[in-house]
């Protein structure tokens, strides 16, 4: 209901207040500001509307719009009065406003969805960026008046995951509730995204139909490629060659352009010089294909005037609903006997499987494709992106999530689009699937990517992977021999391994390389001998693996010269299916030195596939070692708790907020010792009372104030915390002490003003810092200080948000941690004490983005607690949050 003026309009709406975003059913529309050039669209959008609809929005007949209706619904001011339309093509498809009521913090919200689109999702999506706009303007309630029988709107409010107050009152329900997120409604916002993101994908992998624009019968080109190989895969739907040269391509019927195909086309596979792209996406765009894969390639990769045409074809893919692949890509891939899809340029694909694979680069994509069918490595899915114009690694995420064909996950990422996106759906896929990474361009971005992606340091990096349960391996083989026994293995229970073989040498290298990974040998190596035969040889296999001190069993096999290698090898599965640990305990082998599931080792699926209890062969003990050693690690850390995001108790977030606000508009960014203890206090984090004077009598008075014993300390950051503690003096007991040692300090200094400071117990000296990465966000560390600490980079860090686990790990990751548990017969450090200090850090850190340079040294851990002696804080303008706010595409 719409009862203000309109505001003075202003054309200078917040940019960051636009977005590309996902609809449930996969489809894509541009969600931004109203301005008031959009009054004929306004119109147009008012007259598509059915009399339902209209009379559900406005309360009664409404046939058509007045002049001023449409001049007060497109003169906002962006503060108190805000519209948002959602845009497909050129029509505005949807509207979303709210209007501040008066003085309060509350406004009134509304949308209207046209009806075609309704149930796609837009009501909740509208809803989520409209209450993202109100919190940026300071406003806290939304209130909405809804006719009783407009149940589907009223829906929309009831599940958004907030709390809702419902009245009712001669027909109308009027509802409010606060806008400022909560666990609920977060989780609700992510689980509709994974849906609509899932959805997308399902889209592009799972297409009733294929159209090659470019398909040609020149055999050396591309488009001959795609539709060859689409054929060659005998996908279950039509294909429809675009060629205006010729009738048939391959002697399937061809059509001049899209849009002379007389049926629906779902996916699109685009095989033509980059200059005609853009052409055949507007074809593509009327037609309604939902997907595009572009193989083309001179975009971004070269150069600007080709990333500029890049931007522009995603956008206006987007805004009509459609999802790209490229370009630049090799293609996409879906074994699936229902499709059996092969949109790509690689000639041969491997065997049906249940493992999925995302990758960027098209020539390296070949090659991986080659090589999964090398080791026997059957795929569901493939993706090759190209320059990841649109859909990402994190989409193929969302998709496997929940698509029951694919159990285990493999990325060859070489950059970032939305990193700390990629942490959050990494944490929770790996929690079901396991997910094994390489990351290559550690030192550079190869320049087809450059346009949508971020660099992120190495050290993000791997914080990112180890709190997300990610696999990290170096190489695309590391990656193959982790994958294979993923596949194909149970995951182990413990680190407990028996090793078998019949090469006491080969045995010996196992044992080394298992104790090398922190695995535990349940016994020596048992050696049955190079002339053992097969029955013995699988005894001794049979006898370890039923062991209950054992978790995972690695057997070292070299093939003897009078007996087949084949006899030992079906003595094997026999020896391992008899003792029932098929299911329950992983096994690796050296098995004639294969790569992959030698034939005589496979174990049927009830699908037909290569199942569960098949056995791994690896060209060498070391390679199965490290495979067993890494399957081990995700195992542990997926057995773990999952941990819960909790705020410590006595927070005042809002001071907190009031502060850094009202020093950035005063152009403070270093704060002094006054304002830095302020804030910390805010977040529970107290210092050590001290003082900075700025003579020797101050010295002595402030120190009789404070109470022996006291420290003090230089004014210089750099002689403060210097290990040789040249400029502290501690264990002061009296006013002569006081007078020698601000002697002492000033000689070395030259400065007149000291710190003095009430001694804290002894303690071991620890360092919590935030290290921002510009592109990701901020990492928490942890060390303990001294020397050896810093020559060596004993660090740990963790990326935010942090969970209860994360900081448990943190204070124990660094090596020199066990100082703090009671090392060689001392006393342990209050550990609990110190996690606290870090959370409270943490939270800090994720409410205040602000705050981008804090340092706590040195925190003093002792039996008694832990307590903070001295504090660095700095503050900057907050940077663009990669993955807060609303639903959107990166």
């Amino acid at each position: 209901m719409e009862q203000q003026e309109a505001a003075t309009p202003r054309a200078d709406y917040p940019r960051r207040w636009e977005a590309d975003v996902v609809l449930s059913d996969g489809g894509t529309v541009h969600l931004r500001p109203i301005t008031e050039a959009d009054a004929e669209k306004l119109v147009a959008f008012h007259g598509r509307l059915s009399d339902r609809t209209r009379y559900y929005r406005y309360f009664g007949p409404y046939p058509r719009m007045p002049q001023r209706d449409v001049e007060r619904f497109t003169r906002v001011d962006y503060v108190d009065r805000v519209a948002l339309v959602a845009l497909l093509g050129d029509d505005i498809v949807a509207v979303g406003r709210y209007d501040r009521l008066g003085e309060q913090q509350s406004a009134e919200v509304a949308f209207v969805v046209q009806d075609q689109h309704q149930g796609r999702g837009l009501g909740s999506i509208l809803l989520e960026h409209l209450a993202a706009a109100a919190r940026e303007r300071g406003l806290r309630r939304f209130v909405a008046e809804v006719l009783a029988e407009n149940s589907t709107m009223v829906r929309v409010f009831r599940d958004a995951g907030y709390q809702v107050s419902r009245a009712m009152e001669e027909g109308v329900v009027h509802l409010e509730f606060d806008i400022d997120p909560t666990e609920e409604s977060v989780a609700v916002a992510r689980a509709r995204e994974q849906a609509a993101e899932a959805r997308s994908v399902h889209n592009l992998l799972r297409p009733r139909s294929v159209a090659v624009i470019g398909a040609s019968t020149d055999h050396a080109k591309i488009g001959h490629a795609v539709l060859t190989n689409l054929l060659t895969a005998d996908f279950t739907g039509p294909v429809y060659p675009v060629n205006p040269e010729h009738r048939s391509v391959r002697g399937v019927r061809a059509y001049p352009s899209v849009l002379d195909i007389p049926d629906e086309v779902d996916l699109a596979v685009v095989a033509i010089p980059a200059a005609g792209v853009t052409g055949v996406l507007d074809d593509c765009l009327a037609k309604g294909v939902k997907a595009l894969v572009i193989v083309s390639a001179g975009f971004s990769e070269a150069g600007p005037d080709g990333r500029e045409v890049e931007r522009e074809m995603v956008r206006a893919a987007r805004v009509h609903g459609m999802r790209v692949v490229g370009p630049n890509a090799l293609g996409v891939v879906n074994t699936d006997p229902e499709f059996r899809l092969n949109a790509s340029l690689a000639p041969q694909l491997p065997g049906r499987g249940r493992t999925g694979f995302f990758c960027q680069s098209g020539a390296l994509g070949v090659a991986i494709l080659a090589t999964a069918t090398e080791r026997g490595l059957g795929l569901s899915t493939f993706v090759s992106a190209g320059n990841r114009a649109d859909v990402s690694g994190n989409d193929l995420l969302q998709y496997w999530q929940t698509d029951p064909a694919t159990d285990v996950v493999l990325l060859y990422l070489e950059s970032f689009g939305n990193p700390r996106k990629f942490g959050r759906l990494a944490r929770r896929l790996a929690r079901s699937k396991p997910v094994v990474v390489v990351k290559s361009g550690r030192n550079a971005v190869r320049p087809g990517l450059a346009a949508t992606s971020v660099q992120i340091d190495e050290t993000s990096v791997q914080a990112l992977f180890e709190q997300s349960g990610v696999i990290r391996v170096e190489s695309v083989a590391q990656m193959f021999d982790t994958a294979l026994l993923l596949a194909h293995q149970p995951l182990p229970q413990g680190d407990r391994v028996a090793i078998v073989g019949n090469s006491s040498a080969l045995g010996m290298i196992a044992a080394d390389v298992a104790q090398a990974q922190q695995l535990e040998l349940a016994c020596d190596p048992v050696d049955v001998g190079a002339s053992a035969g097969p029955e013995e040889f699988a005894a001794a296999v049979r006898d370890a693996a039923l062991r209950p001190d054992v978790d995972a069993l690695v057997t070292v096999f070299a093939p003897p010269v009078a007996v087949p290698g084949t006899a030992y090898a079906r003595a094997l599965r026999e020896a391992l299916q008899e003792a029932g640990v098929a299911r329950s305990k992983p096994v690796v082998t050296t098995f004639l030195a294969a790569e992959g599931v030698p034939d005589e080792l496979v174990v049927p699926g009830p699908d037909g596939l290569t199942g569960k209890g098949s056995v791994p062969s690896y060209p060498s003990p070391e390679r199965s070692v490290l495979a067993l050693a890494r399957v081990t690690r995700y195992a542990q850390w997926r057995a773990a708790p999952k941990g819960h995001f909790v705020r410590p108790p006595e927070i005042d977030e809002d001071r907190a907020r009031a502060l850094v606000d009202g020093w950035l508009a005063e152009g403070i960014t270093g704060l002094d010792d006054a304002r830095a203890v302020r804030l910390l206090g805010c977040y529970g984090i107290d210092l050590v009372p001290f003082r900075l004077v700025t003579g020797v009598e101050e010295a002595v008075a402030v120190a009789e104030e404070l109470g022996y014993p006291v420290a003090l300390k230089s004014a210089s950051d750099q002689l403060r915390h210097r290990n040789d503690l040249v400029g502290v003096r501690l264990d002061l007991g009296s006013a002569h002490a006081v007078r020698s040692a601000y002697a002492d300090i000033r000689q070395v200094s030259g400065l007149d003003e000291v710190y003095v400071q009430r001694m804290a117990a002894r303690g071991t000296s620890c360092v919590i810092d935030l290290t921002e990465d510009p592109s990701f966000g901020t990492l928490v560390s942890f060390g303990l200080s001294g020397v050896a600490s810093e020559l060596l980079g004993d660090k740990a860090y963790r990326a935010l948000p942090l969970s209860d686990v994360d900081v448990s790990a943190l204070v124990r990751a660094p090596r020199a941690a066990p100082l703090l548990a009671g090392y060689r017969g001392t006393e342990p450090a209050d550990l609990a004490a110190l996690e606290d200090l870090v959370l409270r850090v943490a939270t800090l850190a994720e409410d205040l983005p602000e705050v981008r340079d804090l340092a706590l040294q040195p925190v003093l851990a002792s039996p008694t607690g832990a307590v903070v002696a001295g504090a660095r804080v700095g503050i900057r303008a907050s940077p663009a949050a990669l993955d807060a706010g609303p639903r959107r595409l990166r």
